[in-house]
């Protein structure tokens, strides 16, 4: 079956069934399982140009999902996008569904004009990065993540 590639805001047939692959996501990394919260949540992000979305389909299969916020770039006086989430459920793994939403994402981030594309996982995640490098993403040296915790989890 073909995979496509779309664009999805809350309008789009799609939207519910990307937020139920979110929560499964946000449960896959330890979160509490939210099905409306995470709707909201989404609705939110995307209705308010915080984030843009894309999902793979094949027929009303959701394999996949990449979320990606865009930020200014002061200094070059451009852009950068960042992958914020990338997330390919079990049943869909090794089947390229990751690869086509990042090639995706990089050719619309080429596309735009952006200077570059960014994004993290953590440092035991081994799929992941070699995925990212397979792809030509590079570690960056010379940074530090630093945080400032606000609110905390109760």
């Amino acid at each position: 079956m073909t995979t496509t590639i779309a664009q999805v805001s809350p309008a789009h047939p799609a939207f519910d069934r990307v937020a139920a692959l979110f929560d499964d996501y946000r449960v896959h990394y330890g979160q509490p399982s939210s099905p409306e919260g995470t709707r909201g949540w989404l609705h939110d992000q995307l209705t308010g140009g915080r984030m843009s979305a894309v999902a793979a389909l094949r027929g009303d299969d959701v394999c996949g999902f990449v979320t990606v916020t865009v930020m200014p770039a002061s200094l070059r006086l451009g852009t950068v996008w960042s992958i914020r989430d990338l997330y390919v459920p079990p049943r869909h793994r090794r089947g390229g569904v990751a690869s086509a939403l990042l090639h995706h994402v990089v050719q619309e981030a080429r596309a735009a004009g952006a200077l570059r594309v960014s994004l993290q996982t953590e440092t035991d995640n081994g799929p992941a990065l070699s995925l990212y490098t397979g792809l030509g993403f590079e570690p960056v040296t010379g940074l530090e993540l630093l945080n400032l915790t606000l609110v905390t989890a109760d």
